[in-house]
Formats: C-alpha cells, structure tokens, sequence
C-alpha cells in the first residue's frame, strides 16, 4: 500500500508517491491519442486497482481526447470514491477547438476552460489547476501578458474552483518570473512542476530542479518511462514498437521528444539492472527517477493492471549507488526541447 507524502514544502496537501495519468482514458479514436485510448469500461478496472493500492492522485488535462478523458475521469471518481479521499488535477492551454479564443491562457479561455473541464469531469472544483505550457510556450498562439494570465488563475482559485496552481514544462527562467511576478501582486502562487524528466531527457537537472528544490516546489515528472522506450516498448530503435501507441501515430511525437544518440543504449543499460535485481525495466526506470531530489510523484500512464502493479513495487525499490552511476554514465547532454519551440 502506497504512503502518502506532501506535495512540496508550500502546501499541506498530500498526494500518493504516484499520479496516475489519465491520456489514455477517454473515447477511443477521439484526440491525438485516440488509437491507443481505453474507453470507461477498461478504465474502471485500472482505477479500482489504483485505489486499491493507495494510488489517490489523478491526473488530467481538457486536450486529452479533446474533453473525452474529463468525462471518463469524472464518472469514475464520481462512482468509485469520496470526493475527500482522492486529488485530482486538470490543466488548461492547449487549443480545445479552432476558435479564436478557445485555446491559450488569455482571462477569457482560463475562465470559459475551467468552466468547461468542471462540467465535463462533473465537480465543483478540481484540487489543481495546472497550465499546461508557459503563456508564450505554445508555439502559434498569442503572447499574453502573464499579469493577465496569473490573475485569472488567482480569481480562479479565490473562487474555489481549484485548490492549487501548478505549471507544466517551461524554462526556469519563466518559471521564476511567474513564482515572483506571483509574490509582488498577492496572487496565488504555483506549488508543483510537472516536467518532463527521466533516465534519457535530464536536462531539467540543470536549472528547473535545483529551482523548485531550492524554492519548495514539488517535481512530478512526466513520461517518466520515456513513453515506453525505458519499459521496452521499443526493441533497440524506434522502428522496433512493439504496443499499440509505440506502433501508432503517436510514435512521431515519441521520436520528437528522443534524440539523443544514446537513448536505446540506455535503454539497455535499465534492462540490464532489471536482470540484476529481478525487476521489469520500468520498475528499475522508475525507481531511479523516486531517488532523485526533488521528485514527489512521477506522473505514470498505464493501460493493464499489470503494469500498475508493477510501479507501484517501484516505489518501495532501493537501487544501489553504483548502479544509479551505470544507468547515468551514458548520458550525453541534448538541446532542450523548449528552445526548439515545444515540449
């Protein structure tokens, strides 16, 4: 049974040590992610085993099939637990249909989204908030002032439609302005990051990390397992998918994301260590990511028990010093994707 830990040094909020993502719940063939999406039948099934290991943190986003994933998520939390027994999180950014105004972080799409995402989930309030990018980080929509942005998400929280604020993916730099800009006008301030970081992108160790460390902010990692190249969903390259997202459409974005010359020989390297220890690859993935400081809860997106099963026995799993240095030895620094115009 997970333990559950608080959410960062600013908020007495407490979270189980894994947040089970939820972009693979919703109507299958709806969104991005729609030919690997599990519809609400299958989902409540791997939400029950979720509960019943002490998984009580979910996290979802209004893109994920384009609202479909609120719905899903919604109903079942609605149905299988206490509104106080469990912390669920959504986010707002990401363009939600080609309207004008129905996507950035702009007071009229912060406001109208929130709405929208508590009437899909069917709740009052959702425990945080996240953005899913910068206000300036998605390439193509407008540069709102973040004095706009972050006072609509302080009227959003003073209104007690979330509980807490968070960011997603961003540089330091932006992080801070948006953390002091926060401070300097007595609007709510962020208390998590949720970032992409593990085994083969690590370049939030350079700045983000030491930030939200040195400041008290929680780090939940996402793709904690490289989606599925450190669980072995990719056999030594990327033509090599062996599920039904590594051999889909989603593939593009995996190879988006992965390019350094190192990845698949890293991968290697976890199946290695699984063989020492008598793990599977994504247990000893995740277990090195739970040492590293700063993390609280990595973001896990599973679509069989099994594979729950299996990280949430990560959580509790010690590897040895030596080994935390061969898994990293390979590692080559690689342009960090925000510079490149998304993340």
């Amino acid at each position: 049974m997970l333990k559950a830990v608080q959410m960062g040094r600013n908020t007495g909020l407490r979270v189980s040590p894994l947040c089970l993502g939820t972009m693979n719940f919703g109507q299958p063939g709806r969104g991005h992610q729609g030919d690997w999406t599990l519809g609400i039948d299958e989902a409540r099934d791997i939400f029950k085993a979720s509960i019943d290991h002490g998984l009580f943190y979910f996290d979802c986003a209004d893109i994920y099939g384009v609202g479909a994933s609120e719905e899903v998520v919604g109903k079942l939390l609605n149905e299988l637990l206490p509104r106080d027994e469990y912390v669920l999180t959504t986010k707002v950014s990401m363009p939600m249909g080609a309207g004008a105004n129905m996507g950035g972080l702009s007071r009229k799409h912060i406001m109208e989204g929130v709405d929208r995402s508590l009437k899909r989930l069917g709740h009052d309030y959702v425990d945080q908030l996240i953005i899913h990018r910068h206000p300036h980080g998605v390439p193509g929509q407008v540069r709102v002032p973040i004095e706009e942005t972050l006072e609509a998400l302080h009227d959003v929280v003073k209104a007690g439609k979330a509980l807490y604020l968070g960011g997603s993916s961003m540089f330091a730099w932006q992080f801070a302005e948006l953390q002091m800009t926060a401070t300097q006008n007595n609007w709510t301030r962020f208390v998590s990051m949720q970032n992409h970081y593990n085994l083969i992108y690590r370049e939030e160790e350079r700045e983000m990390i030491p930030y939200c460390i040195d400041s008290g902010v929680a780090v939940t990692p996402w793709s904690p397992l490289a989606r599925g190249i450190l669980a072995g969903a990719y056999q030594g390259g990327f033509g090599g998918g062996s599920t039904k997202r590594s051999m889909g459409q989603d593939r593009a974005r995996t190879e988006s994301l992965y390019r350094g010359a190192n990845d698949f020989a890293i991968a290697d390297r976890v199946v290695a260590m699984a063989d020492k220890y008598g793990k599977t690859p994504a247990q000893i993935a995740i277990a090195w990511l739970m040492a590293k400081p700063g993390v609280v809860c990595p973001v896990i997106g599973v679509s069989k028990i099994k594979q729950l099963d299996d990280l949430v026995e990560a959580v509790s799993l010690t590897l040895e010093a030596e080994d935390i240095s061969y898994l990293e030895a390979l590692y080559q620094p690689v342009e960090n994707l925000l510079s490149l115009g998304a993340s």
